[in-house]
């Protein structure tokens, strides 16, 4: 058995005390040598966290990590694949669904569109995230401009994010409520949706009138713009108007038309109209709100064209009968879908040129077109009516196969929309 020496125990404390303030004196020089050779980097999550970015947020996930990256990732390269998740909300716990999505309400049988869920090839796509997308647009307005698209793309969007925080309807006017704002208290941020099928002005046929439409592709659609200066991020969609009868004006002259049989114009089609008048609203975009200072220019965002997937006449059964995605070779983008998406992203592209002189414009197209082509089963079809075979199959039946199912594939859109606007937040701090 051991003995315990108390005087030993006093000479081993002595010496600690003695060596211990030279322990220190020699840690300080190899300190030094680490931060002159490796010196320390600011991290970009306390940045962030400083930052007076009018999009500022602070990331507490990976996945908004990921939104650092300064190149945009190509998000029209991938595949559906399985997601047993689901989606984020359904159909009975978000009240701004338009009746014709409402694909569970109205009785659609398989439920199997609901868990895919779109993943590129080269990055990431996180899954929506309500509260980032709160904190990001805080104190700001959000306007939706064009057709019905633009709404299908809206209510998917104010489904989500009435996960997180609820939506207050404050304005709304015109028929089937075409012009519509809601407001989110938690976060003092304004929602807003414009009905301008053309961006451009527009005469729109009638039951009473002409059975054609009348575009001025020199005179953007003032129902909408005359708003523009309180506008933070402006969402343009447009696209399946433009296939219907017109006539086209530029000042007093008539350019010519579009299946305009009986009428003495020529007929010009509709691929350059669509030209013009992206021209035009990009164009009126970058005068008005270009000149914007300190991070306050208007943001604008294209969602590109979106597919029909009509397999047969509009009102027969099966017109739309898929129940599954396409995988890649099953479909190719072309035709009037791929050149109607090639107009919009060289549009988009051309206006960014125009607006490299102002600091604070931002334009880029939500490059949809390849994605919502690969989803033949995401349409209403004939439940765009309540229960539409309760009484057995009929011969003619409405189907909606242009139109997204709410939930369904267009809430990817959104997806992609987040991913945006937190890359622009990102490049704004990394510019002050």
């Amino acid at each position: 058995m051991s003995s315990f020496s108390p005087s030993k125990n006093h000479s081993y404390r002595s010496l600690i005390r003695k060596l211990l303030p030279w322990t220190f004196y020699a840690i300080i020089p190899l300190v030094f040598f680490r931060l002159y050779f490796y010196p320390c980097t600011v991290s970009h999550s306390n940045l962030i966290l400083i930052s007076s970015s009018p999009f500022s947020f602070s990331p507490s996930t990976l996945e908004e990590e990921s939104a650092k990256e300064t190149t945009p990732c190509d998000y029209t390269n991938g595949d559906w694949v399985r997601d047993e998740r689901g989606p984020l909300y359904n159909g009975t716990s978000c009240g701004t669904i338009k009746e014709g999505q409402n694909c569970n309400s109205h009785g659609r049988p398989d439920m199997g569109y609901l868990y895919w869920r779109w993943k590129p090839k080269q990055c990431k796509l996180p899954r929506f995230d309500p509260d980032t997308f709160l904190r990001l647009l805080r104190n700001k307005h959000l306007a939706f401009v064009g057709d019905s698209m633009a709404r299908n793309q809206l209510e998917s969007l104010l489904c989500m994010l009435a996960t997180a925080s609820a939506p207050k309807l404050v304005y709304r006017d015109g028929e089937d409520n075409k012009f519509r704002r809601w407001h989110f208290d938690s976060h003092n941020i304004d929602i807003s949706i414009y009905w301008s099928p053309f961006l451009v002005k527009g005469v729109e046929k009638s039951n009473a009138g002409p059975n054609h439409n009348k575009l001025y592709l020199d005179h953007v659609d003032e129902r909408w713009a005359a708003d523009m200066n309180g506008f933070d991020l402006i969402v343009l969609s447009i696209g399946h108007w433009f296939l219907h009868p017109a006539v086209y004006y530029k000042g007093d002259s008539i350019l010519g038309c579009h299946h305009c049989p009986g009428l003495n114009y020529t007929e010009i089609g509709f691929y350059d109209v669509l030209r013009k008048a992206l021209k035009t609203t990009l164009k009126t975009a970058i005068e008005r709100r270009g000149g914007g200072s300190n991070g306050n220019g208007t943001k604008v965002i294209l969602t590109t064209f979106s597919p029909s997937h009509f397999e047969g006449d509009w009102d027969k059964f099966g017109a739309c009968p898929k129940t599954k995605p396409y995988q890649e070779g099953d479909k190719s983008l072309e035709g009037m879908d791929a050149e109607m998406r090639k107009i919009e992203i060289e549009e988009v592209e051309a206006a960014k040129l125009s607006a490299m002189q102002f600091d604070y414009l931002r334009l880029e197209a939500l490059d949809v077109t390849k994605l919502s082509l690969m989803r033949p089963d995401g349409h209403p079809g004939p439940y765009m009516y309540p229960f539409p075979f309760a009484n057995g199959v009929t011969e003619r039946v409405q189907n909606d196969c242009v139109h997204w199912c709410l939930p369904g594939p267009i809430d990817t859109w959104n997806e992609i929309l987040l991913e945006v606007i937190k890359r622009w937040d990102y490049q704004s701090i990394r510019e002050e």
